[in-house]
């Protein structure tokens, strides 16, 4: 299967002591749609014999079956495994695969070349060090092609190898050729690659593929497969300060306390100073233990256990750093996304982050802007859809080490999850901290939230009325506010009518400005239970994910979510404002419940179902609740 090498019968314990230390170069093979990239990848482990006789088999079976050649072997079905793949004769999802030759070893992530896929090919290259970017000769740079360049340029990958495929096509065309060459030129003078290849191939024929092709005269670079064996693999994160993230606190007894994880920079001795970050903590290195051993140096890429000299705080998610170079700690950040669900981005909106093994919510504030793919143009923007590119700053809820990505992909790098779906729907890349953040302090106060509860005899609380528009939330409210007054408490509202007369009158009725819109909200009636209200706060609030950001502004206790559960049918014969009508005649767009959806509560601490009841009823149920629970005497 590998290549053939006379120690494997001679000493095996040499040759694999030479395969062990082969370099090693991590790359994908990307670009636009049937551009190749399976082909490619299918003959070079054929051609450089590394296949077994049943895989073979296999493959001729199969390209007899189910191939795109007409009965010939269809290399892409080495590594388009999926069933929709090989029925669609396309790739869907990244596929890795091994081989080694006597240069060098080799791990290779075929990525999807189709625009839906877009996410799947930032995966794979976010652990590449050399991106080959395929282009058919007959359709020269598309689209996707751009944007391939420009995620692979993005994600740090700074080595690029054009193979310019299907010259079989064009009849080796060495004009064709170098007018692709010349446009790709023209067009990569602002991607922050250093080093670009141009080759002529055909991976279906095998041109300059791991042989120079007779049908190229004029081509006299290297084939593909002897510029991937003498690319220089710089080992820059062995260079770069030690960092290595807290995967888990190793304590299988009383007498052993280690910190696991793999090394993400540097290198680590015994008696190197570190520290562990974000709480600062200092000490020195005691042991560095692995499965075999103790070692005397480890460096990136290796997983160890590192045991301290002294018992100082250290947690999973903590990153252990160079003593004399730690990396830097905040919790603002600007940032770069690229946005990988159907869902668009709101700002506003929290997320979780997922930075190595730290785990914290982020809020994108609104974005800076986004990049035109085609142009590399900055272009103004509200939200992100599937596939873009933006820049915007971000707020963590705690602070995190972090590098900027450019310098280290493991502490600057982060994916962004859907805290409703644990869908993973972005991924970020640090660019620098906001200085500003570091300048803000909370100022201690005498008088505190407990001292003004105390002084109105009553425990502050967030009433979130809920439901759609017409639904009775303001007329509910107002009920509930006037009992709770003549009881001597006190109250204030927020409506959603009221406040966009003056806080958010700059808002409109987007998705993104509904989620601004209950975020300043929620900062409002934080405040007011701070000063120990009772806040009636009356908002359509169309999304579970705001109201649960609403929720975790306060403490347990302090948000009760009441469900104003009226019927869309009553409600709009209701339309005491005319707003349905006008919904329905296409006059008002984003309307809840006709062209925006609702999210209904799923486990409301009150649920209020108008099938008739009157609105009073509805108040006296809500101050029930509250006496029953202690909020009011």
């Amino acid at each position: 299967m590998a290549h053939k090498d006379d120690l494997i019968a001679e000493d095996i314990i040499a040759y694999l002591d030479a395969q062990e230390n082969k370099s090693l170069l991590r790359f994908i093979t990307c670009g636009s749609v049937d551009d190749g990239k399976s082909t490619l990848i299918g003959r070079l482990l054929f051609e450089s014999k590394l296949l077994f006789e049943d895989q073979l088999a296999a493959l001729e079976a199969d390209s007899k079956k189910v191939g795109t050649q007409g009965g010939d072997i269809d290399f892409a079905l080495l590594v388009d495994g999926l069933a929709a793949e090989r029925e669609q004769g396309i790739t869907i999802d990244v596929a890795y695969r091994f081989f080694s030759t006597d240069r060098r070893k080799f791990i290779v992530a075929d990525t999807p070349g189709h625009e839906q896929y877009t996410r799947n090919m930032a995966t794979g290259a976010s652990t590449a060090e050399l991106a080959v970017l395929l282009v058919d000769a007959r359709h020269g740079l598309l689209t996707q092609t751009r944007r391939h360049s420009f995620i692979v340029s993005m994600l740090g990958v700074r080595k690029l190898v054009v193979a310019i495929n299907k010259m079989d096509l064009v009849d080796y065309s060495e004009d064709v050729f170098n007018q692709i060459v010349a446009d790709y030129a023209e067009f990569a003078k602002v991607l922050e690659v250093d080093n670009i290849v141009c080759i002529p191939v055909s991976a279906l024929k095998g041109d300059n593929v791991t042989e120079p092709g007779q049908q190229t005269p004029w081509y006299t670079g290297p084939t593909l497969l002897e510029h991937l064996e003498t690319v220089p693999v710089g080992d820059r994160a062995r260079e770069n300060p030690f960092r290595m993230p807290v995967q888990w606190v190793n304590r299988p007894n009383l007498d052993f306390r280690g910190f696991s994880g793999q090394i993400a920079a540097g290198e680590i001795r015994p008696g190197d100073s570190v520290k562990s970050l974000p709480s600062g903590t200092e000490s020195t290195v005691a042991r560095v233990v692995t499965y075999d051993g103790d070692l005397d140096m480890a460096h990136a890429g290796q997983s160890v256990t590192v045991v301290l000299n002294d018992e100082i705080d250290v947690s999973r998610g903590d990153v252990l750093v160079a003593g004399n170079n730690p990396c830097g700690v905040a919790d603002q950040f600007q940032a770069t996304v690229l946005w990988m669900s159907d869902k668009p981005m709101m700002p506003s909106r929290p997320y979780v982050m997922k930075i190595g093994a730290r785990e914290a919510t982020v809020t994108p504030a609104q974005l800076k802007h986004k990049v035109n793919v085609n142009t590399l143009v900055k272009e103004p923007t509200k939200t992100l859809g599937l596939n873009e590119i933006g820049v915007c700053n971000i707020s963590v809820d705690r602070g995190i080490a972090f590098d900027p990505y450019t310098e280290s992909r493991a502490t600057g790098g982060f994916v962004m999850i859907d805290r409703m779906t644990n869908n993973t729907v972005g991924l970020g890349l640090i660019n620098f901290e906001l200085r500003r953040a570091s300048n803000i302090h909370w100022e201690a106060m005498d008088i505190d939230k407990a001292a003004r509860a105390e002084a109105k005899q009553q425990k502050p609380v967030i009433l979130w009325f809920t439901g759609l528009s017409g639904a009775g939330k303001s007329t509910i409210a107002n009920i509930v506010e006037q009992r709770l007054h003549a009881r001597g408490n006190h109250t204030t509202i927020l409506d959603g009518d009221n406040v966009r007369h003056g806080l958010n009158r700059d808002l409109g009725f987007t998705e993104a400005d509904r989620v601004e819109n209950i975020r300043r909200v929620s900062e409002v009636s934080k405040l007011m239970v701070d000063a120990g209200l009772i806040t009636l706060s009356c908002f359509i609030s169309p999304f579970r994910s705001e109201r649960k950001m609403a929720r975790e502004r306060v403490e347990d206790g302090e948000f009760v979510e009441v469900f104003v559960d009226t019927p869309i049918e009553v409600a709009e014969q209701r339309d005491a404002k005319g707003l349905y009508a006008k919904a329905r005649a296409g006059e008002i767009k984003n309307f809840t419940g006709i062209d925006s959806p609702y999210e209904a509560p799923e486990a409301p601490e009150i649920h209020l179902q108008m099938n008739g009841e009157s609105a009073e009823d509805a108040a006296s149920v809500v101050i029930q609740w509250l006496e029953e629970r202690g909020y009011i005497q």
